[in-house]
C-alpha cells in the first residue's frame, strides 16, 4: 500500500471508530477485510489510528473537525507531511483538499486541546496533578513503551536479556522495577519468540509490576486477584515461590486465558467464581486492581479519555468503593487489602482510600504510592491497607 493509500483506510476506520464501533473492532474487522494489506501496512494503520486517538482533540483542531478526514488532515499539519502529497486524488489515496480544507485548521492553542485532555475534565487532572499536569498530559499524547515482566520463578533479566537479544529483540533493564526490561527493538517478534513461548516473559506495563513488587509476598501466603481480568498480576504474583494464588472476576470470560498463561509459565492459579469465592477466605493479601478510569493508559487505550464522562466516572467511584468493601471481608485480621488503579485522578486514588478509612474506622493505611506517564510506565496507584 502506498503512504496515502494508508491515509485513506486510517481514514476510513476512524469514521468507523467515531460512529461507535471499538478501536481494535474496527482494526481486527478491516484486517480480515483487507488480506491484502502485509504486515507493514497494518502495522502503520494501526499507528495512524491511535495516534489520532491519542490527540484527537489538537488533531481535530489543525484539522478543522472531527470526521476521519480533518483528522488526519490535522496529522499531518502536526507531523509535517506534505498535505498535496497525502491528499493527492491518487490511487486508493483520499481525495485532494477543497478550498474550505486549505484554509480550516487553527493552532491548538487551548490548554484542552493542546494537551489533549477532554474540557470537562481539565480542571480536576490540572488540580490533581499540579506543577505535573502539562507534562504528563503531553506524555499521553505518545505511545507507550513495550516492556516485558521476567518471570522470576524461571530465570533472572541478565539470562533472560542474552536470550532475548539472540533473537534479535534488544532490551533494557528497568530503572526502578526489578523484573523490568524495556524493549527497544524488535518488539513485533515478541510474541513469536522462545523467551515468549517457554514462559520466560510476559507483555506487562512497569507500573503494573511495581504494584506486585509492593506487596510484601512470603512463602505460605494465599493471595486473592480480585479483579484478575486476562491474569497479568496474577501471573506475577504466582512467580514468587510458596505463594498460593486464586483469580476472580465478576467476568468470568476474562480469565478464559489464564489456564494457558498460567501453564506457559509453569504455575498454578485457580480461577473461581464469585459464588464460590466466599467459601475459600480469608486471604493473607487480597489485591483490588479495581474498574477505574483508565487515565494512566490512555497512551495504550486513547479511545477511554474521549468516552469518559463525569456521569462514568461518578459509577466507576462508587463501584471501586463497594468492591472495596466486600475484599474487606475477604482479609484475614492480620492480612493486607491491596487497592490500586490505573487512574491519575485523586478522586479514584487518595481519597477512594481516604473515604474507606473513614467508613472502616478499625482499618488504616499503612502504604500508598503513585506513579505517572513520567516516570517509564503507566499511571498507577496503590495504597495498603490493615487493620
Amino acid at each position: 500500500m502506498t503512504p496515502a493509500a494508508r491515509i485513506q483506510t486510517a481514514i476510513e476506520i476512524l469514521d468507523t471508530i467515531l460512529g461507535g464501533q471499538p478501536a481494535e473492532q474496527a482494526l481486527t474487522a478491516w484486517a480480515r477485510r483487507s488480506r491484502f494489506a502485509g504486515s507493514k501496512d497494518r502495522a502503520a494503520i494501526r499507528d495512524h489510528v491511535f495516534d489520532v486517538l491519542r490527540r484527537r482533540s489538537s488533531f481535530a483542531a489543525l484539522g478543522g473537525g472531527n470526521t476521519g478526514r480533518q483528522l488526519m488532515i490535522g496529522s499531518c499539519r502536526a507531523n509535517g507531511v506534505s498535505l498535496d502529497e497525502a491528499f493527492s486524488g491518487g490511487s486508493y489515496g483520499p481525495s485532494p483538499l477543497d478550498p474550505s480544507e486549505q484554509e480550516a485548521g487553527a493552532e491548538a492553542r487551548d490548554a484542552t486541546d493542546r494537551l489533549d485532555i477532554p474540557t470537562w475534565l481539565w480542571p480536576a487532572f490540572q488540580a490533581d496533578l499540579g506543577a505535573k499536569a502539562d507534562d504528563v498530559a503531553l506524555a499521553l499524547q505518545n505511545r507507550a513503551p513495550v516492556q516485558l515482566r521476567v518471570n522470576i520463578g524461571k530465570s533472572d533479566r541478565g539470562n533472560v536479556q542474552k536470550k532475548l537479544q539472540d533473537e534479535g529483540i534488544e532490551t533494557v533493564k528497568h530503572a526502578t522495577v526489578k523484573t523490568a526490561l524495556n524493549v527497544l527493538e524488535g518488539a513485533r517478534k515478541i510474541n513469536n519468540s522462545a523467551c515468549f513461548q517457554e514462559g520466560l516473559i510476559e507483555l506487562q506495563d512497569a507500573s503494573s509490576q511495581a504494584v506486585v513488587e509492593a506487596l510484601s509476598l512470603k512463602p505460605g501466603m494465599r493471595v486473592l486477584d480480585y479483579c484478575a481480568g486476562g491474569g497479568g498480576k496474577a501471573l506475577a504474583l504466582s512467580a514468587h515461590d510458596g505463594v498460593t494464588v486464586v483469580a476472580h472476576d465478576i467476568a468470568p470470560q476474562r480469565m478464559k486465558d489464564i489456564p494457558k498463561r498460567a501453564a506457559r509459565a509453569g504455575v498454578e492459579i485457580q480461577c473461581v467464581s464469585t459464588a464460590d469465592l466466599g467459601e475459600m477466605g480469608p486471604f493473607d493479601i487480597v489485591l483490588v486492581d479495581a474498574p477505574c478510569s483508565g487515565s494512566g493508559a490512555w497512551r495504550r487505550a486513547p479511545a477511554g479519555k474521549w468516552e469518559l464522562s463525569q456521569a462514568r466516572l461518578d459509577e466507576l467511584v462508587a463501584i471501586q468503593s463497594q468492591i472495596l468493601s466486600q475484599c474487606a471481608e475477604l482479609t484475614s485480621l492480620e492480612g493486607v487489602l491491596a487497592f490500586a488503579t490505573c487512574s491519575l485522578l485523586d478522586v479514584e486514588n487518595t481519597q477512594q482510600v481516604e473515604k474507606f478509612v473513614s467508613a472502616h474506622p478499625t482499618w488504616t493505611c499503612t502504604f500508598s504510592k503513585a506513579w505517572t506517564p513520567l516516570e517509564d510506565g503507566d499511571g498507577f496507584y496503590t495504597a495498603h491497607l490493615t487493620r
